[in-house]
C-alpha cells in the first residue's frame, strides 16, 4: 500500500509547490481534482486533453519526484434534475475518464450522484426513510429509470478506456453505504466500485472495519479521512445533523484529520483489514479538519498514517 494525498488540499498553490510538498513528507502518490466540487486547481482537462505535450510534462513533474497520479477526481452530480449541471458535470466526469485513459491512470473517483423525485423537480431528494410509501416510490423512481440507466452507460464508456470508477459513499446521494454501492455494483458491473472514505461512514454509524470485509475486491480506491463524533450533541440531534461545517462547537460530528477522530488502534485495524481482502493501491489523504490549517492538517495526517501504512508484502509464515 501507498500512501498520497488529494492535492485540492493545496488548491490556493501551484502545481508544482504541491507535488514538492507531497515529495518532502515523503509521500509515493498525488491525487488531482480535475473539475465539478474537486476544482482543477493542478489538473486542466481541456488543455492536458489537446496537448500531448502537456500530458508529458504533467507526467515528467509527478515522476521526476518519485510520485505517481494514484486517481482523477470529478465528483459531481450527474444525476441533478436540473439538465444543464447534469450535463456540466457529466462533461467532466467523461473528459477525466478520457484523460485518465490517455495518461495511464486507472481509477477515476465520482460520486453516484443524486436525482429529484421526478421528471419535473427542481433539486435532488435524498430519500432516508421508507414511510410515508411516497419515499419508496421516489426511490424506485430514481434507481430505475436514472440511475441504472445512466451508470450502465457510464461504467460502459469507462470500461471502452480502460478505466474503473471508484464512487464515494456520501450521504446526500444515492450511493452513501456499502449496501448501496453493492446495489449499484450488481447492476451496472464491476467497472464500478467503491472509494472508501471512513469519515462519511463514521457519522452514519457505519463500521469502517467491516465495511472492506463486506466490499472486498469491489473497493478499488481509498480515501484517508477522520471524523469526531460529539457524543454530546448527538445525544440532542442524532446524526443527521444540518448545521454548517464550521459550527463546530454545536455540530454532531465534524471531519477531522486523522487520528483526531479515531486513534491508532482503529487505522491500524483498518490497513489490515485492506491488506486481507487484498487491497494493495492508495491511502489518500483528503483534508477537510476546520480546527487545522490545510499544511498542518496534511503534516499531521502524514505523521500519524505513516507507521501504519505497510509496504512490504508478508511472506512465508515462517513460525508456522
Amino acid at each position: 500500500m501507498k500512501l498520497g494525498v488529494l492535492t485540492v488540499v493545496f488548491g490556493q498553490q501551484s502545481l508544482t509547490e504541491a507535488l514538492d510538498l507531497a515529495k518532502a513528507h515523503g509521500l509515493e502518490m498525488v491525487e488531482l481534482g480535475t473539475g465539478n466540487y474537486p476544482g482543477d486547481a493542478h489538473c486542466n482537462l481541456e488543455k492536458l486533453l489537446k496537448s500531448a505535450e502537456a500530458r508529458k510534462r504533467l507526467l515528467e513533474d509527478v515522476g521526476s519526484r518519485g510520485l505517481e497520479i494514484s486517481g482523477l477526481a470529478c465528483h459531481g452530480n450527474a444525476l441533478h434534475p436540473n439538465k444543464a449541471l447534469a450535463r456540466k458535470f457529466d462533461d467532466t466526469a467523461k473528459k477525466t475518464i478520457r484523460l485518465a485513459s490517455l495518461l495511464g491512470v486507472k481509477t477515476v473517483i465520482d460520486f453516484s450522484g443524486c436525482p429529484g423525485d421526478g421528471p419535473n423537480a427542481k433539486y435532488p431528494n435524498w430519500v432516508t426513510c421508507p414511510w410515508p410509501p411516497d419515499f419508496l416510490k421516489i426511490l424506485e423512481w430514481q434507481w430505475d429509470d436514472v440511475v441504472i440507466p445512466y451508470w450502465t452507460r457510464q461504467a460502459q464508456f469507462a470500461k471502452d478506456h480502460g478505466v474503473r470508477i471508484a464512487i464515494e459513499m456520501h450521504p446526500g446521494f444515492v450511493v452513501y453505504s456499502p449496501e448501496t454501492l453493492m446495489k449499484l455494483r450488481k447492476a451496472v458491473g464491476e467497472t464500478v466500485g467503491a472509494n472508501l472514505d471512513p469519515s462519511h461512514l463514521f457519522w452514519q454509524g457505519i463500521d469502517p472495519v467491516q465495511s472492506v470485509f463486506y466490499l472486498g475486491p469491489a473497493i478499488h480506491y481509498v480515501h484517508a479521512k477522520d471524523t469526531r463524533i460529539d457524543p454530546a450533541n448527538t445525544a440532542l440531534c442524532g446524526v443527521l445533523d444540518t448545521k454548517h461545517y464550521g459550527d463546530v462547537r454545536g455540530r454532531s460530528w465534524v471531519f477531522r484529520s486523522c487520528g483526531w477522530g479515531h486513534g491508532r488502534e482503529f487505522w491500524t485495524s483498518f490497513a489490515s483489514a485492506l491488506r486481507v481482502v487484498g487491497y494493495d493501491h492508495v491511502l489518500s489523504i483528503e483534508h477537510e479538519d476546520g480546527l487545522m490549517s490545510p499544511l498542518e492538517g496534511f503534516v499531521k495526517a502524514v505523521e500519524f498514517l505513516k507507521p501504519i501504512v505497510m509496504h512490504e508484502t508478508p511472506g512465508e509464515m515462517w513460525w508456522a
